[in-house]
């Protein structure tokens, strides 16, 4: 912390001296006269530490990974050597370090790619290498993934999305990689700098990995735009993708009074209607949209009103819920269903807000043939024996067919899996039975579930549809009784 305040005082003294000029002369400072107030020193790493620069490893990293090489280098007096450790190594469970310039950051404009020589004891992949990480903002970070290394040295390029914004960057170079199937090997890099290549070129950014989606949303909904990329064609004529942060991209939408986008590329819906957000890098469109069509407001389920004590919740914002061990056990091969990943019931798959703030989290099971909220073996049995009924509201995102069915499942469960089970069919009909919102309030008396014996262990509680319905939410999953 000390370190920091010191740049900070340095930054300000600069600033000061600046201030002092601009009083002497009686005339504005330029934006350039501001940025030549940081280095421009391209070096990183060049037979020894560049002015300022330091060494951080990562937490739960091998904390001595990094270290100066005198004897293997590709050129000059030394080179950066990175210990990889192996799996169950006690000092770290892999190797990872930014190396940010602590003398307050560098100014990168005149550069187009960060490039160093590399070199391992073994053909390795580093999985994660890149700049611009100072354990901080990371406002401008570019990775460039799986980096393959040989057993000889070989130059490596990692292009700088747009150079322009890069006036006082503190994140020179970091990493991070694990073991290479379970074994730790050694790897080293030599002669790391910026340089102006000239041949860093056919810059192809992308978001969304380059898809053109739709998507239908609700008022006050909120998503970040990801699958970020920019792809350069670079010397040797091969391709070289990086990821670089949000904020190189200048993120648009074509009606912002229906969904607004910022400049880290998060959306907000703000009235119905249908925009399309979009980007541009440096200059260039990249590929990959998103058609937001907005609904309008979000139809909540209806909020339980039954008292607390009378209810034992397994998924609801009205009640606290009992542990769970997942609200999806995504059983391959059999089970097809998405959505209700964790066991978290506020992450889950949509949080629509209601009007005073608060979310409203609600479970969306796609491509549903069957899936489990699960108890057992991580978490206690669940016991609902002083309950009569089972409570769910369900909304159907597609139209409901004759002989169309979820039936429910109760199971008791043991540490080791089931003991019994039994079912109810929620028909056709009663899932058409909706409220104006599309959701069908369904009360299943425990009596309709004769082969659930031992309710004070319950196990699991599994939704099955045998692909009869593929697309539904699913909202208050409780115990009561009157």
């Amino acid at each position: 912390m000390k370190k920091r305040y010191n740049i900070i005082w340095k930054s300000l003294a600069l600033l000061g001296v600046a201030a002092a000029v601009l009083i002497g002369c009686e005339r504005e400072i330029s934006d350039d006269a501001v940025e030549a107030l940081f280095s421009d020193n391209p070096d990183v790493f060049i037979d020894s530490f560049s002015s300022g620069l330091e060494y951080l490893p990562f937490g739960g990293s091998k904390q001595d990974a990094f270290t100066v090489d005198t004897e293997t280098v590709f050129e000059g007096s030394a080179s950066m050597r990175f210990d990889v450790p192996n799996v169950g190594d006690p000092d770290g469970a892999f190797a990872g370090a930014i190396f940010p310039d602590l003398n307050g950051g560098r100014n990168l404009t005149k550069y187009d790619a960060l490039t160093f020589y590399a070199k391992a004891t073994t053909a390795g992949t580093i999985n994660e290498i890149g700049f611009g990480q100072d354990f901080g903002e990371a406002r401008y970070l570019v990775t460039r993934l799986n980096l393959r290394l040989t057993t000889n040295w070989r130059k490596y390029v990692i292009p700088i999305p747009d150079p322009s914004v890069l006036t006082q960057e503190s994140g020179l170079l970091w990493y991070s990689e694990g073991p290479e199937d379970g074994d730790g090997y050694t790897f080293w890099l030599d002669n790391v700098q910026f340089e102006k290549l000239g041949t860093v070129a056919q810059p192809r950014p992308s978001i969304l990995n380059g898809q053109d989606l739709a998507q239908q949303s609700f008022i006050s909904s909120s998503l970040t735009i990801d699958g970020l990329g920019q792809t350069f064609n670079t010397a040797n004529g091969q391709d070289v993708t990086v990821i670089p942060a949000p904020a190189y991209f200048d993120f648009r939408s074509s009606d912002p009074s229906v969904a607004a986008v910022d400049e880290q590329g998060r959306v907000t819906v703000v009235s119905a209607g249908t925009a399309i957000i979009t980007a541009s890098l440096n200059g260039v469109d990249a590929t990959g949209s998103l058609n937001i069509e907005s609904v309008g407001a979000f139809p909540h389920a209806p909020v339980p009103t039954r008292p607390a004590s009378n209810v034992t919740s397994l998924f609801s914002d009205a009640y606290e819920n009992v542990p769970v061990r997942h609200y999806n056990g995504f059983f391959a091969p059999f089970q097809t269903t998405q959505g209700g990943a964790g066991s978290d019931p506020n992450n889950v798959d949509i949080q629509a807000p209601f009007a005073d703030g608060s979310l409203d989290n609600i479970i969306n099971y796609t491509q549903l043939n069957f899936v489990s909220i699960g108890m057992y073996e991580t978490v206690p049995n669940v016991d609902v024996s002083s309950r009569t009924t089972f409570h769910v509201d369900i909304n159907v995102r597609e139209t409901v067919n004759n002989g169309d069915f979820i039936r429910i499942e109760l199971e008791t469960g043991t540490g080791s899996g089931q003991v019994s089970g039994s079912s109810f069919t929620i028909s056709a009909a009663m899932l058409r039975n909706v409220d104006d919102d599309g959701w069908a309030s369904i009360d299943i008396p425990l009596s309709s579930f004769s082969g659930f014996n031992n309710r004070s262990r319950l196990g699991q509680v599994f939704f099955i549809s045998d692909n009869t319905i593929s697309n539904i939410w699913v909202d208050n999953v409780y115990f009561y009784n009157q």
